[in-house]
């Protein structure tokens, strides 16, 4: 009995952990069913959550490393930049400044990787429940001050810029050899069988 009972505990630390380790964004989530403020900006981040695990879902050093030219980025540092756009769209659902300046540790691919998709996620979700998004401001913040902007710039801005920079990174990846998932489908949010 105590053998059948450490046996469940093991198995059931193990499939706890294997939940813990799964990333968001390998499907779309359901769509919410009324269309509020909230609901359509987490959709958009949804999407470029979506976007983004399977632009980079499979990148091997090579992909990573990957220049197209010495003037243009390499993979890894747009990738760099995505997460950097991912910071500041979390801060602004967190309400929390972006400080200028501020010390990162260094992360792996992975670590940078999964980081980017649960604060996609921790967006999304905080978004999702809000009617009104006056409230989730852009804050930047150094020695010489904050500057505020309103939640229209987080659009065109960090959000826009991150569905950009997908793009590339799949173009990137493309060109290194390593293409983006055929079964993939950016329309539904789901991958065909």
């Amino acid at each position: 009995m105590k053998l059948i009972s450490s046996f469940c505990l093991f198995c059931f630390i193990v499939i706890g952990h294997a939940q813990d380790d799964q990333l968001p964004y390998a499907e779309i989530p359901e769509a919410p069913e009324h269309y509020t403020a909230g609901t359509v900006a987490a959709r958009t981040i949804d999407g470029l959550g979506f976007r983004y695990y399977w632009a980079t879902e499979g990148l091997r050093d090579e992909d990573l490393n990957y220049r197209p030219n010495e003037e243009a980025r390499a993979t890894s540092e747009t990738i760099d930049h995505i997460y950097g756009l991912s910071k500041v769209i979390v801060n602004s659902a967190l309400q929390k400044p972006n400080i200028r300046g501020e010390e990162e540790p260094e992360l792996t691919f992975d670590d940078k990787r999964k980081q980017t998709l649960i604060n996609f996620k921790t967006a999304a979700d905080i978004l999702r429940q809000a009617e009104n998004l006056t409230p989730f401001k852009i804050v930047f913040q150094s020695d010489n001050g904050a500057s505020e902007f309103p939640f229209w710039n987080n659009l065109n801005g960090p959000i826009g810029d991150a569905l950009w920079h997908c793009g590339q990174v799949v173009l990137l990846r493309r060109s290194s050899g390593n293409p983006f998932n055929s079964k993939v489908s950016v329309f539904t949010g789901k991958v065909r069988n």
